[in-house]
């Protein structure tokens, strides 16, 4: 894997650091590649349960690398898309662990992700306007759906930076941090959502990360895509043996 794109095992929990501190983070090919590369492994992994990713150096990501799309390079894959990621998000829950600058892509990548924590020194915004370039990373359609119509136009329009404060008021942040603290604070949260079954926890973010696609109609049966490898597992099996034998349950992932 690209030395682009750290990753590390804490228990159940894989750490995932965008690790171009000298670019601010910014993505190229070879960043795009390498973090597919690790959402793939957390996909694959029954032994990972949840995500965390974050930036070196104190800051998120600054977004697309214009140096190498001046160059012509795409920082995207043919599978999950922009920064292989923003397309096809892991299927399990992720948490965006954000300090210094989500900006850009860096934005739209904390906004594919399922958690936000960030801390409170942090800034967000979609500035591609000011560049005449069109933020085409999902920020212009996932923002609509979480705030409202013309708090994400004024964002879209302006492409003026906010606080983490601010977004945290509209509910894009889900929990607030103290400088330096947003990893720690993220991992921290992870650790206490293992408490969960974990196939349970993928079908769960899935459902709803693809319920805006379904009709009320279809939606009853679209969920049980999702579901059935939760109700079919053995941590079903082991959640309910465990709950009659009034002890923790052991997850296994499967």
């Amino acid at each position: 894997m690209s030395d682009r794109i750290l990753t590390e095992r804490r228990g159940h929990v894989f750490v995932i650091t965008i690790n171009r501190p000298e670019a601010k983070n910014a993505f190229d090919a070879e960043s795009a590649r390498a973090l597919e590369a690790a959402a793939d492994t957390l996909d694959a992994e029954d032994s990972l349960f949840i995500g965390v990713i974050t930036g070196a150096g104190g800051t998120f990501s600054a977004g697309a690398d214009l140096k190498a799309a001046a160059r012509g390079e795409r920082g995207a894959t043919s599978k999950r898309g922009g920064f292989g990621f923003f397309a096809q998000p892991p299927r399990k829950p992720v948490i965006a662990a954000v300090e210094g600058f989500a900006v850009g892509g860096g934005f739209e990548l904390a906004l594919s992700c399922d958690l936000i924590v960030a801390a409170k020194t942090a800034k967000f915004g979609l500035p591609e306007v000011r560049h005449n370039v069109v933020a085409l990373g999902g920020g212009l359609f996932r923002l609509p759906k979480r705030i409202p119509y013309h708090i994400a136009m004024e964002l879209a329009l302006s492409g003026a930076f906010h606080d983490a404060e601010y977004f945290h008021r509209l509910g894009v942040v889900n929990r607030l941090a103290d400088e330096g603290k947003a990893l720690d604070d993220a991992i921290a949260w992870a650790d206490a959502l293992l408490v969960n079954g974990p196939t349970a926890l993928a079908a769960s973010k899935e459902i709803i990360f693809h319920s805006s696609e379904w009709s009320d109609k279809d939606a009853w049966r679209e969920q049980m895509t999702y579901a059935a490898r939760a109700l079919n597992s053995e941590d079903r099996s082991e959640g309910l043996k465990a709950f009659a034998e009034k002890r923790k349950p052991v997850w296994k992932g499967r």
